[in-house]
């Protein structure tokens, strides 16, 4: 496991499908880094990213969809 953390500077960032549409409850996700989602609250972005692995992502986004 490595701790080096990727220049997010030029993520493109989007909402999740999952977040609420009122504004509340936003997660969003930063594209385009390989094995890698950063991910962010919409709400407060300069606020720390969590990085997880495109695995670990997928296995959550298949248990939230359930």
């Amino acid at each position: 496991m490595s701790n080096v953390r990727p220049d997010l500077s030029a993520a493109r960032w989007r909402k999740s499908s999952y977040s609420s549409g009122d504004g509340g409850e936003c997660l969003e996700v930063g594209d385009g880094f390989a094995g890698l989602v950063p991910v962010r609250d919409s709400k407060d972005p300069a606020r720390a990213t969590l990085t997880v692995s495109a695995a670990a992502w997928g296995d959550f986004v298949a248990y939230v969809a359930r």
